[in-house]
């Protein structure tokens, strides 16, 4: 197995992992609520597991070798490789996508999870993003 795919299987065992949690946290408080809260229950859920889950972390923007406190925060980050952006909305709109992936290429991340808990079936509040 090479290094690469070994890197994309664990990627997609870490992605597998954080919808288990997702779908448990929307099965026991359902939608309708904050961000704030979700991102609470799914830490815990995400940290019960094992994985190391850090909150609100700041991202800074680098121009021209000039590294810039935009005050932009990604919601969660997973094992420094997963980032998870939360909405409890409506809809997911374009540019919530274009958030997340903008996040991802800040950070060098591959793999990121945007997820809106404020859907019937969580399911289809899923939308998963590979650079």
């Amino acid at each position: 197995m090479t290094q690469e795919h070994a890197e994309i299987q664990c990627l997609n065992e870490i992605s597998s992992g954080i919808i288990g949690c997702s779908i448990e946290v929307h099965k026991e408080v359902g939608p309708g609520l904050l961000e704030s809260v979700y991102e609470e229950c799914l830490c815990y859920e995400l940290k019960q597991k094992g994985f190391l889950c850090e909150r609100q972390k700041e991202l800074p923007v680098i121009y021209k070798k000039l590294e810039l406190n935009a005050g932009f925060r990604i919601d969660i980050l997973i094992e420094n490789s997963v980032i998870i952006e939360l909405k409890a909305i409506e809809r997911i709109l374009p540019i919530h996508k274009a958030q997340i992936l903008s996040y991802m290429k800040l950070m060098n991340i591959k793999l990121g999870l945007l997820i809106n808990f404020n859907v019937p079936v969580l399911k289809d509040g899923i939308n998963r993003f590979v650079l």
